[in-house]
């Protein structure tokens, strides 16, 4: 089974200075590292409580590759709209060099309206800015003398170096939520995908998966060669009760901060995001025993995970499970009892699910020379 752990810091100055936060997430990286774990993440935001520890993915990310040997590296996700094209292939091509091939890039369209505010950026372009910013970064790995003449950069002709370690380039991860469109277009492109099932019902979640294999099977991908990495809360103990009333207090804080930094732009919500404001509202009337019934997080003892784990893979199919094991204040000593136990207990009872390496990503023009 491959599970990977995922770092969303949700944590404010005042719980837990940044170089706290950055210490104990190193210490969990070099612990999954030896456990056997398949990958750490983590993501870009900016400012607020609600993942703004983390502006730089690449950086930390750096960090983990000098510290481990095995464990895969997984930008969760970088974000074209506020990034240069030649700026960010350059920094995701000296991680991939310095890793020796360890890295996985996804890239997000990104949702918070106080972010597009601050760097300027319309949230109505954000879509066209995604995808063209993924297509000039493939570009600049994959071919020399690049002209870009795009809607929003333009450059040229240059050759990237340094050439990125994995050829023609890393596996490409798209990060998508609750629109069709994004799950279809990352399988129309035969990118992998990174998804998050607490946000929705799983028969919808599900229903999203399908328009993504589909379009991947449509587009000539061979149906199983996909990876897709499932973002979810994790909390295990030996107490089940202790578990569970520990991790809805951690919970519950991760959500109050995910619809604070929404909902005081809440009335200015472009179309494109359509259904974010009932998605938060959502999460804030789920109680985590509600998405523990629907295995849309992992608490409980060892065994109780592993039911759970068997529901998400009936559910959504051969997923790679992407955890959050220290969300909001969580103590370090619970994080890695998670790990621990997940690893010792939980992992080996299923040894088939590990979903196969996709071919190289097909490289989509937006914008040619």
């Amino acid at each position: 089974m491959l599970a990977g752990v995922n770092f969303f810091p949700t944590v404010s100055p005042a719980e837990k200075s940044a170089a706290q936060f950055f210490d104990e997430a190193l210490d969990l990286s070099i612990l999954a590292d030896r456990l056997g774990y398949s990958s750490v993440k983590i993501v870009e935001h900016y400012f607020y409580p609600y993942g703004g520890y983390s502006p730089d993915p690449v950086t930390f990310l750096a960090a983990v590759a000098a510290r481990t040997e095995n464990i895969r590296l997984v930008t969760g996700a970088n974000i074209p709209a506020f990034n240069h094209p030649i700026k960010l292939a350059g920094q995701l091509a000296m991680l991939d060099n310095l890793s020796h091939g360890r890295l996985d890039v996804g890239f997000a369209r990104a949702f918070l309206p106080g972010e597009f505010e601050a760097f300027e950026v319309d949230m109505d372009t954000s879509r066209a800015r995604h995808q063209e910013g993924i297509a000039a970064v493939l570009r600049l790995w994959t071919e020399t003398d690049v002209v870009w003449n795009g809607t929003f950069h333009r450059f040229g002709p240059v050759s990237m170096l340094p050439l990125t370690y994995q050829r023609p380039h890393p596996p490409v991860f798209i990060a998508a939520t609750s629109t069709p469109e994004s799950f279809s277009w990352a399988g129309s492109q035969g990118f992998n995908l990174m998804f998050i099932p607490f946000t929705s019902t799983n028969e919808k979640v599900a229903g999203l998966l399908d328009l993504y294999r589909q379009a991947r099977l449509d587009a000539g991908y061979p149906a199983g060669s996909e990876r897709i990495q499932m973002g979810i809360h994790c909390f295990v103990d030996t107490d089940g009760d202790r578990a569970r009333r520990n991790a809805a207090v951690y919970y519950a804080d991760y959500v109050d901060k995910m619809a604070a930094t929404w909902e005081a732009y809440m009335e200015r919500s472009p179309a494109q995001y359509a259904g974010y404001a009932d998605m938060i509202t959502g999460m804030r009337k789920k109680s985590l025993a509600e998405l523990e019934d629907k295995a849309q997080v992992y608490v409980g003892t060892p065994a109780d995970v592993r039911e759970q784990v068997a529901a998400t893979f009936e559910v959504f199919g051969d997923v790679e499970p992407s955890m959050q094991i220290n969300f909001a204040a969580t103590p370090l000593d619970d994080a890695r009892r998670t790990l621990e136990l997940f690893a010792a207990e939980v992992m080996p009872a299923f040894p088939g699910h590990t979903p196969a390496p996709a071919p190289a990503a097909q490289i989509p023009v937006s914008a040619t020379s």
